[in-house]
């Protein structure tokens, strides 16, 4: 047996009597979740730098992570016209009230403007003012940069790939989130009644 071979058995037999925490085989690597394991880690903590990537590139210009991805989302979706709120929040998978407290806060910092939309007097449409954009501007010069280092190991097959890959997971993230709600509160239920 070769030394490869007993480390594969090896790991087969301690991984024996762990608990699976996915079913689906096309998750299953040699009848075991390790592979699913490390896909979520690595994601994790890729998730983690980049939160951490806008939050320093927010601190640049005195605002956080979030509204700094909320002011620069404004900047490049806003058009001719402005973005409304729920089309932002939708943008961010982010709550539309969430979206409206960070929107007021820089409105009040001069970042962004608000008006009334002309198709529908109760939405308002959103855009940067002249001071954001000279922000936005500035900090291209760190931005660039970064953003190039990020996913600098992708091809531009691999990066169109992972653009797909992580739109259809936003999805599915939801939907995993919406079971788990529905599941933990089915088995509330059960302990509460001791079945």
């Amino acid at each position: 047996m070769t030394t490869k071979s007993r480390e594969r058995a090896r790991h087969t037999k301690a991984d024996s009597h762990l608990i699976l925490t996915v079913s689906r085989p096309e998750l299953l690597v040699d009848d075991n979740d390790l592979a699913f394991r490390h896909l979520i880690h690595d994601t994790l903590a890729f998730a983690s730098r980049l939160q951490e990537v806008r939050n320093r590139l927010g601190q640049q210009i005195g605002l956080t992570g979030t509204a700094f991805t909320a002011l620069i989302s404004i900047h490049h979706l806003e058009g001719n016209d402005g973005i409304g709120v729920n089309q932002l929040a939708d943008h961010l998978h982010l709550s539309g009230a969430f979206v409206t407290i960070e929107v007021n806060k820089m409105v009040n910092d001069g970042l962004v403007t608000k008006r009334t939309n002309p198709s529908d007097r109760r939405r308002v449409l959103l855009t940067v003012t002249p001071k954001a954009k000279d922000l936005l501007q500035a900090l291209t010069t760190i931005q660039r940069p970064a953003n190039d280092m990020l996913l600098s190991d992708l091809s531009t097959e691999e990066f169109h790939l992972l653009r797909k890959l992580m739109a259809r997971l936003v999805v599915t993230g939801d939907k995993s989130l919406a079971l788990l709600d529905y599941l933990a509160s089915k088995h509330q239920k059960q302990f509460i009644n001791g079945d």
